[in-house]
């Protein structure tokens, strides 16, 4: 975790002090807390991506390049996708989910 940006190290330690609640109901209401309003902030996250992603690329650089160097080494076409705001697929269909 010491090579993680400092906000990163932040959001999962945050993730740590709901774990260490020792009262049962507390950390129920805690958790439910934060996933309710976690939709709107995996929003947020992935805007701003979006827009910084848009930003090198402006700024000259290559999909490959954005890819190795700010996506973590995802395919140059997926650095492609987060610019024009596709989502990845890993993600199951709300039909697949019910199945």
């Amino acid at each position: 975790m010491a090579d993680q940006p400092e906000e990163v190290q932040r959001f999962v330690e945050a993730i740590q002090a709901l774990e260490a609640i020792e009262d049962d109901a507390e950390a129920a209401r805690a958790a439910t807390a934060v996933l309710e309003a976690w939709p709107d902030y995996h929003a947020k996250i992935r805007e701003l991506r979006q827009r910084r992603v848009q930003a090198l690329k402006e700024n000259g650089l290559t999909w490959q390049q954005i890819a190795d160097q700010a996506l973590g080494g995802v395919h140059a076409t997926r650095a492609q996708q987060i610019a024009a705001g596709k989502r990845g697929t890993k993600r199951p269909t709300k039909a697949e989910a019910e199945e």
